[in-house]
């Protein structure tokens, strides 16, 4: 595959991702019965993605979505409902992939990565230590200054069970096919780009690398997971990707984190102003 062919349907991928999270979000929204927007659910998203992308823990995700829902008139409960909704759909399909993607391919992964992952670790392991310790730093950091509005956003797990028997069951079911959909398409860049490559790694176990170093951003502490993941992606985590690791590591790191950011700070710029944004960035960096 070639380089521009590869761009293309990146690109493809990207957009069917950014559809398929704006119908979901949309279409729960619509079955707790209020009106949302295909646009502001596509803003909102766009917040959040920016948000998660840019914050430890991706901490500032759902108060930024919230936020966008909030702006597009939706009601603080019925979105704080709406997102947990989303998460208890969403889940199931995340864990269901995991376990099928280990149960196939993790043996082979294994022995295809295993071994330089390894030499990687004992190579590197002053870079190992210091993502350890900002890792670390950043677990208490988050506790620390996380608003208790920030942990009442992800606690609404309880009251959503009782919107869950209110609402009708097509947005829920729809919901499903649009969440793998999302993970689908994410964790396909990585081996679309390695087709641009003379001798690409196995497709199952690259597959599986790819679902590892995508996912694996839910739980590090850093922003998008930054350092646990670079080192994970040079090491090998995807297969051996050649001399041209290093710039296929800036375009998965585009496709799937650069152009999030880049669509949220613009669409936020739009709507709040540049000051705004400035002071937020300003609280965030000095919480006290």
């Amino acid at each position: 595959m070639s380089f521009l062919e590869a761009t293309v349907v990146c690109v493809a991928l990207v957009a069917l991702d950014l559809l398929a999270r704006a119908w979901r979000i949309q279409w729960i929204v619509q079955g707790l019965g209020h009106r949302l927007g295909f646009w502001d659910s596509f803003v909102l998203n766009a917040f959040g993605d920016a948000a998660c992308a840019l914050t430890p823990l991706r901490i500032g995700g759902e108060p930024a979505r919230l936020a966008g829902m909030l702006r597009s008139r939706v009601p603080a409960t019925a979105a704080f409902i709406a997102i947990s909704l989303e998460v208890l759909v969403a889940w199931p399909v995340i864990f269901a992939a995991a376990g099928w993607l280990a149960w196939r391919y993790a043996p082979s992964w294994w022995s295809m990565a295993g071994p330089s992952l390894a030499e990687t670790a004992r190579e590197a392991w002053p870079w190992v230590v210091l993502v350890t310790v900002v890792s670390a730093l950043l677990w208490w950091y988050v506790r620390r200054v996380a608003s208790p509005a920030v942990r009442h956003v992800r606690r609404p797990i309880r009251r959503a069970m009782v919107y869950w028997r209110r609402m009708p069951r097509w947005p829920l079911v729809a919901s499903v096919p649009l969440s793998f959909l999302n993970l689908a398409t994410r964790v396909a860049i990585l081996p679309v780009l390695a087709l641009t490559l003379p001798n690409p790694p196995a497709l199952g176990p690259m597959v599986l690398g790819s679902f590892g170093l995508l996912y694996s951003q839910l739980i590090l502490p850093t922003p998008s997971g930054a350092g646990a993941v670079e080192l994970g992606f040079l090491g090998g985590a995807a297969g051996n990707l050649g001399s041209r690791s290093g710039w296929l590591l800036l375009a998965w790191r585009f496709y799937t984190n650069g152009i999030g950011i880049i669509l949220g700070i613009v669409l936020a710029a739009h709507a709040y102003g540049w000051p705004a944004l400035r002071r937020l960035a300003r609280r965030w960096s000095n919480p006290d």
